[in-house]
């Protein structure tokens, strides 16, 4: 076996601790696992919970919805860029005390957006808090690819898939009821609670490095960054400023121009956060894009939905978040099952089932509502979590098993960055596709009012946020009628959509990836 893996990833935890300056007194895998399961619930409790508590939040702090958008971009944006810089840092600096400064931001930056009292601070607090989130999710995969192995690892793994399918289940239901029974300001705060106890559990943990890594790649994270920033930027203000208008072109091209220096700054750097010498494999490939066509559409049902019921569906903040259990529970579920499935079934035919099971969900939703026909919509959701639930167990430990033990660092940060950015385009892209939809649609029945595309625009934004109140305090039940029909065509278009990229990713997992590349990867880490 070469020395330089003896003395990273897979040498005995004793080895690797005296290894490391900061060794310290082993603990046991069982409080890795804790430590990083808990982390792993937080997480996606912020991208939940604000979908919950956006008609409060945008009617306390008058926001746009705009800028409302940017509560979610503003976090997914920073999540996804520094997801890269953050799997290299781990490798350079340590995953454990990436993971334990990741976890400090991240509470920190959920204090401020908890306590502020304007929008802009919001969204500023949730780009620092995305950025402590990067850092946690990726030093944590790496800290339990170096802790475990074999079938222990796949365990690990789908306990820490469920962890977030948990967090994503309860996130909702349980920011419903903050709203409720608090306001707005808790879901940010019940983060911080949290992320104290991560920290007193994840102190003690043992620190691993990559000795082979030397530097962050600087230039591509900053090209990656604005990549991302101007993406999301022409998604957001599309709707507002017409998709063929200067801003939105012009950020959709800036984006191209950082996306193409990234690939070059990429292919020429030493030491590249992003390796693009892996794209050569075929199941590498399939598998980091895998996530992509299961999260685009699961963080926007999570982000939109919510609203959607709130206002065409008249429930409260609570029970908003109670109707999304039928596709949030089976993530938290199906996970726990990974062992018992991944014998039955081989890992490639999970990953393509479950956004094929996905895809089919949606268009099962295009003939639901939240108002007519629940049990249908609940039937769908259902689904869809189902589909979800099959994928989420078993990716994370697929990215990590295809490469060599000694850089899982950096393929969790380019398996994670692509999951994120699926999020964040997801919901960018969605928000921009509902709201023009609606607007259509509404300027197509003349708006209700005399004031043409501009009342359709108002009221295309107040709809999609839940605040009806507005819609009929300007013309009655009528107005009202007229805009949740809009709105419901805007996600009949929505689900179409993204039933299309659903189907996509399960074709092309199904054709790329190659069951003896996961055999071969699972058998050599048995034998070590």
């Amino acid at each position: 076996m070469p020395q330089s893996l003896v003395d990273s990833d897979l040498a005995p935890p004793g080895t690797r601790d005296r290894a490391t300056p900061e060794g310290r007194k082993a603990v046991g895998p069982t409080r890795v696992l804790v430590a990083i399961a808990l982390a792993a619930v937080m997480l996606p409790i912020s991208v939940t919970g604000p979908g919950v508590a956006l008609a409060d939040m945008s009617g306390a702090l008058h926001a746009s919805a705009a800028s409302t958008q940017w509560v979610l971009n503003a976090y997914n944006v920073a999540f996804t860029a520094f997801m890269l810089a953050a799997g290299s840092a781990a490798d350079l600096f340590g995953r454990r005390r990436l993971f334990l400064s990741g976890t400090a931001v991240f509470a920190l930056a959920s204090l401020v957006a908890g306590t502020a009292p304007t929008i802009l601070l919001v969204d500023l607090a949730r780009f620092v808090q995305g950025m402590g989130a990067a850092a946690v999710l990726t030093s944590g995969s790496a800290l339990l690819a170096h802790t475990f192995s074999g079938a222990a690892r796949a365990r690990a793994f789908g306990i820490f898939g469920a962890s977030i399918g948990f967090g994503l289940a309860m996130g909702p239901f349980v920011s419903g009821l903050l709203v409720g029974v608090a306001s707005w300001h808790a879901v940010f705060l019940v983060n911080v609670l949290l992320g104290a106890v991560v920290l007193v559990l994840a102190r003690p943990l043992p620190e691993s490095k990559n000795p082979g890594a030397r530097r962050i790649d600087l230039p591509g994270v900053l090209t990656f960054t604005l990549a991302l920033m101007l993406l999301a930027l022409g998604f957001v203000e599309g709707p507002s400023q017409g998709w063929g208008g200067v801003v939105t072109l012009g950020s959709f091209a800036g984006a191209a121009v950082f996306l193409a220096l990234f690939v070059v700054v990429e292919l020429r750097v030493a030491e590249p956060m992003f390796d693009l010498s892996l794209l050569r494999r075929p199941t590498f490939v399939a598998i980091i894009w895998q996530p992509v066509s299961i999260v685009f559409a699961f963080a926007a049902l999570l982000v939109y939905l919510p609203p959607y019921f709130q206002g065409a569906g008249g429930a409260g903040s609570t029970m908003s978040g109670a109707m999304l259990l039928p596709l949030t529970l089976p993530v938290f579920v199906l996970p726990l099952f990974t062992g018992a499935l991944v014998r039955l079934l081989s890992v490639r035919l999970l990953l393509a089932v479950g956004p094929a099971v996905l895809a089919v969900a949606l268009l099962l939703m295009t003939f639901t509502d939240p108002l007519s026909s629940r049990t249908g919509l609940y039937a769908a959701l259902l689904l869809a979590g189902t589909g979800i639930g099959l994928a989420f167990g078993v990716m994370d430990n697929a990215a990590v098993s295809v490469v060599p033990p000694e850089r899982s660092g950096m393929a969790s940060g380019m398996f994670n960055t692509l999951r994120v950015a699926g999020e964040t385009i997801g919901v960018a892209c969605v928000g921009g596709l509902l709201l023009t939809s609606t607007r259509r649609q509404l300027s197509a029945d003349g708006g209700g009012t005399a004031g043409g595309g501009t009342a359709s625009g108002a009221m295309a934004d107040d709809v999609v946020q839940g605040r009806l109140g507005s819609v009929r305090a300007s013309g009655g039940e009528d107005l009202v009628n007229r805009a949740v029909q809009g709105l419901q065509h805007g996600w009949s278009v929505v689900y179409v959509v993204l039933a299309c990229v659903a189907l996509a990713g399960a074709i092309a997992i199904f054709t790329m990836v190659r069951d003896r590349d996961l055999d071969q990867s699972s058998t050599a880490q048995e034998g070590l």
